[in-house]
């Protein structure tokens, strides 16, 4: 089960949405975030770092589903589905492009919500061909190898950990945690915590 994934809802019905929370959580999947429209989607993709998103195709009287779904392939290596109301033919063929994991006709039953995840999540697995994730790899990719230290900092990092969980892990303060961050950021020629795990899950998928 993926219940240590991070879970995204994008659903622009408040009451849908904590449906959908409440469902994923009473079987103890990890919800990271709701939002009801196209910014926060963008803002929350950034900044809690989803293992998978539950995408509704439209929001308000809008299809920014779709460019959610675009924003994602563009910018992160991570697996989608799509909540829709509408499963008729020429819906699906103009969301086909967008390459989701697979589609949940509301209204859901919670037992296809919930298969739809788990396919969804081992098919993307099989799609990226994961490779061993250690210094070995990282310092392969990079001209300044990171230091021990570093890796276990980034390592934190990319299995989630806010900078006040990877303080305390290693005894340090925050504004170490900030340093090495930084420090990480220059050697992976990244700029930011997203975009630093992007980068790995690439040279993972390689």
């Amino acid at each position: 089960m993926a219940k240590n994934k991070k879970i995204l809802i994008v659903e622009d019905e408040p009451l849908i949405a904590e449906d959908i929370k409440e469902c994923l959580q009473s079987i103890n999947y990890n919800v990271c975030g709701i939002c009801h429209n196209k910014e926060q989607a963008f803002e929350a993709l950034e900044e809690c770092n989803p293992d998978f998103v539950i995408l509704d195709i439209n929001l308000g009287n809008n299809q920014d589903g779709i460019v959610i779904a675009e924003h994602i392939n563009d910018k992160y290596d991570i697996p989608f589905i799509y909540l829709t109301s509408y499963s008729t033919k020429s819906v699906l063929e103009q969301v086909r492009g967008t390459h989701p994991m697979g589609y949940v006709v509301k209204p859901f039953v919670e037992a296809d919500l919930f298969s739809s995840i788990e396919i969804a999540l081992f098919n993307h697995t099989k799609l990226v061909r994961p490779s061993v994730f250690g210094i070995e790899l990282i310092n392969a990719n990079i001209v300044d190898a990171l230091t021990n230290k570093e890796f276990e900092i980034l390592d934190d990092m990319y299995n989630g950990k806010s900078n006040t969980e990877i303080a305390e892990n290693h005894f340090i303060s925050i504004n170490t945690v900030k340093t090495h961050a930084k420090k990480i950021y220059e050697k992976l020629d990244t700029h930011s915590r997203a975009e630093t795990i992007v980068r790995i899950r690439e040279w993972l998928s390689q």
